[in-house]
């Protein structure tokens, strides 16, 4: 998907997200103020990462899913890929190598890709102290599911097969290495 149908898809979603606030049939949303707090309140330990929900799949009427994974150690995702969500990733501190579709591209803060469905893509957190990336999928689907259920463990996704295809996701291999 390129870059500016993917913008439109985000733009459509909000507007979408706005309609239903408009027509009552969701009710308005306060802002998710910076930090590791989400929408309910509360963080998701993944591991070396906390993840906090910016938009949840409920505000959006499964249109768009999104969270900030802020880093404490080097690590990422195992290698697999969405069936029906595009995943946009956004740094906004720290370096992060990413694999999409089998080329490498290391991004810094303020550097943005996508991860199309049905691509296969991994990333992982190579800087020194903290890191924070923001991540969306369009549509929603089970992503919000999928990282509620990883939260129980404070892991980061491991090479559960089984949990990925429940979730949308084929797992395709191991994580990337410093």
């Amino acid at each position: 998907m390129k870059r500016r149908n993917f913008l439109s898809l985000i733009a459509a979603a909000a507007g979408h997200a706005a309609c239903a606030q408009s027509n009552g049939t969701a009710s308005p949303k306060i802002p998710v103020l910076h930090g590791p707090d989400d929408r309910s309140g509360t963080a998701h330990p993944l591991g070396v990462s906390v993840l906090a929900y910016k938009v949840v799949t409920a505000d959006t009427q499964g249109a768009l899913f999104v969270a900030e994974q802020m880093m404490h150690a080097k690590g990422g995702t195992p290698l697999h890929m969405h069936l029906d969500q595009d995943e946009w990733f956004y740094v906004l501190e720290g370096e992060f190598l990413v694999e999409i579709g089998g080329v490498r591209q290391v991004l810094t803060a303020g550097d943005s890709v996508l991860g199309p469905r049905q691509v296969p893509h991994r990333w992982l957190f190579l800087g020194k102290g903290s890191g924070k990336i923001l991540v969306s999928f369009a549509p929603a689907g089970k992503m919000e599911s999928f990282f509620e259920q990883v939260a129980q463990t404070g892991a980061m996704p491991g090479e559960d097969k089984a949990l990925f295809a429940s979730h949308g996701m084929v797992l395709l291999g191991p994580a990337l290495t410093a």
